[in-house]
């Protein structure tokens, strides 16, 4: 990986993309740590000393997406999970709505149509989710109630309270629509991209901080300890993110005028990890509306269900938790992968283009062969996004601390960055192929 980036700082133009990347990763950081119109960032900083950037429960991964920026009510709160979001939705609509299906399948012309639609659902999208931040933090829930001594959004400032909120809204929806041009500048003029660049920035710029914390609390030993088993995890990531089925694809000769085509051979690869990190974000979505909904009743007198629900289902250390969140995982897993990976539409364009797998019949029985050979190596994908996911969990038990709910060293954290890293690092490298190719003679 190191031998990559100094090979590309020699080159002059990925020199010049690599540090056009870095500005913008600059750029957004500075947003991050910019305090948005009508917040009072004294306040903010008190109420996270006073919990010691502590567990906020439903805004847990959002908090985390955002580098800390959601807690702090900056320009860049909202990060780039309305767009991760909008993408989602309109991914999972194309299977529904004909027109969308129809888009996709026009090539170019037809994605550009979808990606318009999904800038416009970010942008509604932003609205909302700041709205209802802006209500938290006013309400005191940002913060679970532990912080109204140090209001966030004070009032009696001289300006209406309508003025105020509506401003705050508005500059954060703009600072999501500005994250959105900033992640499409560095995937058209830099390097990777950019909208999973952002994250892997807003996560990375957690883990001093956090580590730093497990250091003053627990000690050098259990510092250490953390360190090397973070080694560990990110090493077995590595490995079954790269691992793949490759299926064999021969295609048959053809005579077009006087030319032949065809004849080669190549593979389809069928990642052990499918998915991605996707059915991780909706396990997590899911689990959280028991906590939303919690919200609505007396938190100073909760009733038995409602006590349940906090002490076994909401609680992060719980078994029933740790065992409800490990099976959602597999689910959306494997329904993740049903509806984003045709086979039929796979076996049909290998026919339609002269290609077949050795030993196997075009059409159906291709299809029938790749459905059997996707559904047997997505459970183990499904079990590792389980075993990765619910990391974190085991290290609250073991840390035995509240204030480690943003550990950032497990789970959805380690898959995005390692999956990001290597994306990253295959682009530099097909980049460096391109101006640094040798002949076989050489």
């Amino acid at each position: 990986m190191l031998s990559a980036f100094l090979s590309a700082f020699r080159t002059p133009d990925l020199r010049k993309k690599l540090l056009f990347t870095v500005g913008i990763i600059a750029v957004y950081r500075l947003g991050a740590t910019l305090p948005s119109p009508g917040v009072s960032y004294g306040n903010v900083q008190k109420c996270l000393d006073t919990i010691q950037g502590g567990s906020t429960g439903v805004l847990n991964l959002l908090d985390l997406f955002s580098g800390g920026a959601l807690l702090q009510l900056s320009v860049f709160a909202l990060g780039i999970m309305p767009y991760i979001t909008a993408s989602i939705i309109l991914q999972l609509l194309t299977v529904v709505i004909p027109r969308l299906e129809q888009l996709r399948k026009e090539g170019q012309a037809g994605q550009a149509k979808i990606t318009q639609y999904t800038r416009y659902l970010t942008l509604g999208l932003g609205v909302l989710q700041a709205s209802a931040f802006v209500a938290l933090a006013r309400s005191g829930q940002l913060f679970n109630n532990q912080c109204d001594q140090f209001p966030i959004v004070p009032e009696g400032t001289g300006i209406p309270n309508w003025l105020t909120l509506s401003i705050l809204v508005m500059t954060m929806t703009a600072g999501t629509g500005v994250v959105m041009w900033l992640g499409e500048l560095i995937t058209d003029r830099g390097v990777g991209n950019g909208m999973s660049v952002l994250i892997f920035t807003s996560i990375a710029a957690r883990l001093p901080s956090e580590g730093w914390k497990i250091k003053t609390t627990k000690g050098w030993g259990m510092f250490l300890l953390v360190i090397a088993l973070v080694l560990v995890v990110i090493t077995a990531v590595t490995f079954i993110e790269q691992a793949q089925r490759r299926i064999p694809v021969q295609y048959a000769k053809r005579m077009i005028g006087r030319r032949m085509y065809g004849g080669t051979s190549t593979y389809i690869p069928l990642k052990v990890n499918q998915a991605g990190v996707i059915p991780v974000i909706f396990a997590s979505s899911l689990l959280y509306l028991p906590q939303l909904a919690l919200q609505f009743f007396d938190q100073n007198d909760p009733g038995k269900v409602q006590a349940w629900i906090q002490n076994h289902i909401v609680k992060a250390s719980a078994p029933e938790h740790i065992a409800i969140y490990f099976l959602l995982i597999i689910f959306f897993t494997y329904f993740y992968v049903s509806i984003t990976f045709n086979p039929t539409e796979v076996a049909d364009n290998m026919k339609k283009y002269g290609g077949f797998v050795p030993g196997i019949r075009p059409g159906k029985p291709t299809a029938e062969y790749l459905d059997f050979i996707l559904s047997r190596i997505t459970l183990p994908g499904a079990l590792y996004l389980g075993i990765v996911a619910i990391l974190p969990n085991f290290f609250f038990i073991w840390l035995d601390n509240q204030q480690f709910q943003n550990f950032p060293f497990g789970g959805t954290a380690v898959l995005i960055m390692v999956g990001v890293g290597l994306e990253t690092v295959k682009q530099i490298e097909s980049q460096l192929m391109q101006r640094n190719y040798e002949g076989f003679l050489r």
